[in-house]
């Protein structure tokens, strides 16, 4: 019979992609609690390398873990323009998982406050005074952690019922070309001279690292995923046909599959279990982007925790979520194009609060003059239309991956 054990825990933290390293290192930094971070062993459980971009102003804590910034953004329309924009005081900035991995850990350790185990997490209920975790840890052996709140960032089996879905699902290349081709200063966030799909939109992305070196990527918002085959022939064509690379080599790969939907995600899964990251609603409906909202959300748990409040605040407001419901629903309609949308937005409104309008920080007047510089009357009876109509459950339906 394997051996069991138990032991207590202030706070247990499960997973350890963007949202379960960002609160264990916000509750740690900040000193709210104690904390177990469970992570995954090595082995299949455990998600491939991949990057998070955010937008971001001034010192915010994360400087030993980005590896790549951006004071220019760039898109290009389907007529070829360009719109180059300078956000300050925000940048555009890239982290690569394992650089973030390694700085939360290292955080752990120091600090004293924080600890990491490796264990497959097999099941978690609330029980009097708190939450019980059962693992079993990568000898075999089971262990039973009981902690006051538990804090779930897993994938939950399916999407919530919800009126409008999208998936943003893209296929990116860390390519190395034979001569100069990239300008380190200016990150191309959407690159609409790609072919567009039937339905939905898609666009480039590229951010270089290097003269000779970036990340590029092929992204759509559509209904369905492509095979690897579409991917590496879309990435092919934009990389020769629209961007001229010439000879390049790609050196790493990363694919990933972002929730765009309306869908309400349950926050709490007992009393004292809560969910966090794409599983608990961090993910912006309208744009995928969830590495800034996982940031702020992990912020405000931890001052809820350290002021003693019970309460989880929600990543996102309401305004935020009712504007998105209505953009996810007109895009998904084709009653507005949703390259020339995008485009619009970045020709004629100032880039700083662009960036706070997609990440939900800006006032409800500023959010009135962007909304008057959109196509109003599809917005609008798209806005009339949306609360009318019926939430529906998909089997199957995909919850995360790589992500912004």
């Amino acid at each position: 019979m394997t051996p069991s054990s138990t032991e207590d825990s202030d706070v247990l933290v499960i997973g350890g992609g963007a949202a379960g390293l960002s609160l264990a290192h916000r509750l740690t930094e900040d000193g709210a609690a104690t904390v177990t971070l469970v992570e995954p062993p090595d082995g299949p459980l455990r998600p491939a390398e991949r990057t998070w971009c955010y937008w971001g102003a001034g010192v915010d804590g994360l400087e030993e873990a980005v590896s790549g910034s951006w004071s220019v953004l760039r898109l290009h329309g389907t007529d070829g323009r360009p719109v180059t924009v300078g956000p300050a005081p925000f940048t555009y900035r890239m982290v690569r998982s394992a650089d973030f991995e390694r700085m939360v850990h290292g955080h752990l350790d120091r600090t004293g406050r924080g600890r990491l185990l490796r264990a497959t997490v097999e099941s978690v209920r609330g029980v009097p005074g708190g939450a019980e975790v059962r693992c079993t840890l990568p000898e075999g052996r089971s262990l039973t952690l009981h902690a006051r709140r538990v804090f779930d960032s897993r994938p939950l089996p399916g999407l919530p019922p919800a009126r409008t879905r999208l998936l943003q699902h893209f296929r990116g290349w860390f390519v190395r070309t034979g001569t100069d081709r990239f300008d380190p200063a200016v990150a191309d966030l959407m690159d609409f001279r790609v072919p567009q799909p039937a339905h939905g939109l898609a666009f480039g992305y590229v951010l270089p690292l290097a003269p000779d070196r970036a990340l590029v990527e092929y992204t759509e918002f559509s209904r369905t995923v492509l095979s690897t085959r579409a991917y590496e022939s879309a990435l092919g064509h934009y990389c020769r046909e629209i961007l001229g690379l010439g000879e390049l080599t790609a050196e790493r790969t990363e694919q990933g599959v972002i929730p765009m939907t309306d869908a309400r995600f349950p926050r709490r899964a007992g009393a004292a279990v809560f969910r966090i990251g794409t599983a608990g609603g961090a993910t912006r409906p309208a744009t995928g982007y969830t590495f800034a909202a996982v940031q702020r959300h992990s912020r405000a748990i931890a001052a809820t925790l350290r002021d003693g409040h019970g309460n989880v605040p929600a990543p996102h407001g309401r305004r935020a979520l009712a504007m998105d419901a209505v953009l996810l629903r007109a895009l998904d309609t084709g009653r507005i194009d949703g390259p020339a949308f995008f485009t619009a937005l970045f020709r004629r409104i100032p880039a700083e609060r662009l960036l706070r309008f997609l990440d939900g920080t800006t006032s409800p007047w500023e959010e009135w003059g962007i909304g008057l510089r959109t196509p109003v009357r599809p917005m609008l009876r798209t806005a009339v239309e949306v609360p009318f109509l019926p939430r529906r459950s998909e089997p199957g339906a995909l919850t995360g991956g790589s992500g912004r």
